[in-house]
């Protein structure tokens, strides 16, 4: 973080910590799904999926109107709000869910709460910043996600172990309060004057160039959520078919998956700094499919054939994130700059339920998660959707015809 004022180092370090807190229940469904809630539920893999796509389709619906709220007023006193939600929906969830629409509902009213934690946060942080600090503090930001949700894998899963799956959503449902936490230590900043309605998305749906990030970024999370939701299920799978006692088991895998995304995401940003965010998206994202066609091909194959890919691929699906965001970010208006985020978290929230969904359509379809046909299934729709990504960016390039 060289060449970053002191108190944008001191804003940063805060934001990614209480990003810390506000991730720490963002993967518990996922976490507990094959080894709890499926059989326990008797979902199937379509189920499952909505299931954990809820709580990204409770984000969508309250993101427009939360992240394009931090146009007008300060974006910390929506954190402290939003903090609060989704420890509630948490809380919810750990008491009160006994199948599959309760856990929908309470899932997604925690959704609800971190659409007003994630993106507000990233507008609370650049309202803070410079504007020259801002790529790399976008960066570091978004990349602390990866090591909040390895967190949330980790913790999640060895207390659900521990005391039962319901105590994991009571534990984690004191995350958010560091954030809460968090917001009290920044200093109030008044946003500049903007004018037009609240949802008024018309000066971002014609500001091309910010498009283009935005739905690259959906076809990101299409892939991520989709590999995130199931990523225990499929190494369930595979640590099934070794007879030999492994240190490789699913909570393991789960963790190292997620927090090799925060130096991806890093590298992936500076790549792009210097070669070109749309060159350096683009050949990232094409080699996340070839990596996720290879795992699919390879599913039935021993873990220690399959571990060097799933590795590979943990860096190849977040490597694109950071350079998607801080890209969208310098691309918006800075007077819409509220609302190009809500867009594109909309987008990015609304396909990660999608994801998380269409894999277990296409487990179902294809003979269930103990079917190596499944997973391959699985992985060739994750290469089918991050490979929207490289159009999206080609068509933000064309120019428009006059």
């Amino acid at each position: 973080m060289d060449g970053i004022a002191l108190e944008g180092r001191s804003v940063i370090v805060t934001m990614c910590v209480g990003q810390l807190g506000s991730l720490l229940p963002h993967v518990v469904v996922p976490s507990i799904l094959a080894a709890f809630l499926i059989p326990e539920w008797h979902l199937s893999g379509a189920q499952a999926g909505l299931l954990a796509g809820s709580g990204a389709a409770g984000y969508m619906v309250a993101v427009p109107v939360l992240a394009t709220l931090t146009d007008r007023i300060d974006a910390r006193r929506i954190l402290i709000a939003g903090s609060a939600v989704s420890a509630l929906g948490t809380l919810l969830f750990g008491l009160f869910a006994t199948g599959l629409w309760s856990g929908a509902l309470f899932n997604a009213v925690a959704g609800v709460g971190f659409a007003g934690a994630y993106m507000p946060g990233l507008k609370a942080l650049t309202d803070r910043l410079a504007p020259g600090d801002s790529s790399r503090a976008i960066t570091l930001y978004t990349s602390s996600f990866s090591f909040g949700v390895g967190l949330s894998f980790m913790v999640s899963q060895l207390v659900a172990e521990g005391w039962g799956w319901r105590s994991a959503f009571l534990v984690t449902a004191a995350g958010p309060l560091v954030m809460l936490t968090a917001c009290l230590l920044l200093r109030s900043v008044k946003p500049a004057p903007t004018s037009g309605r609240l949802l008024d998305f018309a000066p971002v749906l014609h500001n091309r160039q910010a498009m283009g990030f935005v739905l690259g970024y959906g076809a990101h999370c299409f892939e991520l959520y989709g590999i995130r939701t199931w990523i225990v299920a499929f190494w369930t799978f595979v640590a099934a078919k070794s007879s030999a006692a492994s240190i490789l088991t699913p909570i393991v895998v789960s963790v190292v998956f997620s927090l090799l995304a925060m130096p991806a995401s890093i590298l992936g940003n500076e790549f792009a700094l210097r070669f070109g965010r749309h060159r350096a998206i683009s050949a990232v994202m094409f080699a996340s499919a070839a990596v996720a066609l290879l795992i699919g091909l390879l599913a039935d194959k021993p873990p220690w054939l399959l571990l060097p890919l799933i590795l590979i691929y943990a860096v190849t699906v977040p490597a694109d994130s950071g350079a998607l965001t801080s890209g969208m970010s310098m691309a918006a208006d800075p007077s819409h700059r509220g609302a190009t985020m809500a867009m594109h978290s909309t987008v990015g929230f609304s396909l990660s339920a999608l994801g998380a969904w269409a894999l277990g359509v296409a487990l179902d379809a294809a003979g269930g998660p103990q079917s190596a046909s499944a997973w391959m299934a699985a992985f060739s729709v994750l290469a089918a959707g991050i490979l929207l990504g490289p159009l999206a960016l080609y068509w933000s390039r064309r120019e428009t015809p006059t």
